[in-house]
């Protein structure tokens, strides 16, 4: 006979944790519970809800289902992935320090740079990719080291368990974007991150019809203060949209695997392509912290960037002349998507910066889909050597 203790693995937990049955129907799906307030027997008695703010059934099922994936008992469903980052960065106050990578998504950069800069939270931004880099950085002041591992868009990998001890060490906090990866591939808080964010706009949902993010923890005095700040601010995710995000995550797993499977394929045509210079994917033994990333991901995921051979009217050719893959922003839907960094999702990073960490003309970053691979390397084949 099983043994019944045997945790369950990561496909039935995505299908089953933090959902039963409808006790009132026994609809197997949670239902959408279009309510603003709920009814209470008397002054501050109620079951467990009062105000869809401060928490809907809905969205505590997908909070509970997505935070058990990551490992966690706390998760906080939010509006947008910029809205959980608002949101985490609301923990501190002004002349507080934090530490962040730097490479990361344009629209992380631009909320620390041009928002919270500005109420005077302080901000250093440094190559983590080496942990003996953190410690000189840290400061008296500091109080969250910020992570994106793979970052966006460039794909580098850092240690998060190395970062974390150095970290902890002087107090710090710890968070991981983990949008790239979504939890199938990666457990942060397992190597020892204190919070985890996700744009659910991206894998978590990975159908690119809602915008929403989420922040987990197992921290319990990091979940009373994010409670409260997500109820406070007031941020937080529609009920239809968490119901979209816990439809999708029953099929995270095969999504993942599929999207992982494509990319490694396309990462090794382009990486042999005479009119490609460089492909960066974490699953190529070609990138720079490629074991690290074997040891610290269970999967390569479906993120690659590459370099062209040439100069921006060349990456503009290429963008032009894909069918396939749609010239877009955003990321992780089961459609392919193509886009060019320096000109569109990191345009709020000054162009020095990008520049001095590799964003250049050339590059593009590629989301792969979940088409039949063969049809997606012909398209980018086109592409590629059509003048």
């Amino acid at each position: 006979m099983a043994d019944k203790r045997r945790k369950l693995g990561f496909e039935t937990r995505a299908i089953h944790a933090g959902q039963r049955p409808d006790p009132t129907t026994g609809a197997i799906m949670t239902p959408l519970y279009l309510s603003s307030t709920f009814a209470q027997s008397e002054p501050g008695k109620h079951q467990g809800f009062d105000y869809s703010r401060s928490g809907n059934p809905t969205r505590l099922a997908f909070e509970t289902c997505v935070a058990d994936l990551e490992g966690a008992r706390y998760g906080y469903a939010m509006a947008s992935g910029c809205i959980g980052a608002t949101t985490i960065v609301h923990l501190l106050s002004a002349g507080d320090h934090v530490v962040a990578c730097d490479d990361m998504y344009g629209g992380t950069f631009r909320l620390f740079d041009k928002v919270f800069a500005r109420q005077g939270i302080q901000f250093s931004y440094l190559d983590l990719t080496d942990p003996g880099a953190l410690e000189s950085a840290l400061q008296p002041s500091t109080k969250l080291l910020w992570l994106e591992t793979p970052t966006n868009p460039l794909l580098k990998i850092m240690d998060i368990a190395a970062l974390s001890d150095v970290a902890h060490a002087q107090g710090v906090h710890v968070v991981v974007d983990n949008t790239f990866m979504s939890p199938y591939f990666q457990q942060p808080l397992a190597l020892g991150a204190d919070m985890v964010l996700h744009s659910t706009t991206k894998y978590i949902n990975g159908h690119s019809d809602l915008i929403g993010g989420v922040v987990i923890t197992d921290d319990d005095e990091l979940a009373e203060q994010l409670g409260f700040l997500a109820n406070a601010l007031g941020g937080v995710q529609s009920t239809f949209d968490s119901y979209l995000c816990l439809r999708s995550l029953k099929t995270l797993a095969v999504r993942m695997c599929a999207h992982e499977a494509n990319a490694l394929q396309i990462a090794r045509f382009l990486e042999a392509h005479p009119r490609v210079d460089r492909v960066v994917y974490p699953g190529l033994p070609s990138h720079p912290q490629h074991d690290l990333a074997a040891r610290q991901m269970s999967g390569f995921g479906g993120m690659l960037a590459v370099y062209l051979k040439g100069d921006l009217e060349t990456a503009r050719r290429v963008l032009s002349r894909v069918e396939l893959f749609t010239l877009a922003e955003s990321l992780g839907g089961v459609e392919s998507l193509i886009e060019h960094p320096a000109i569109m999702t990191h345009a709020s990073v000054d162009p020095a910066q990008r520049r001095a960490i590799g964003i250049d003309d050339t590059l593009l970053r590629i989301s792969v889909g979940i088409e039949s691979v063969d049809d997606l390397i012909d398209d980018l084949d086109r592409a590629l050597v059509a003048r």
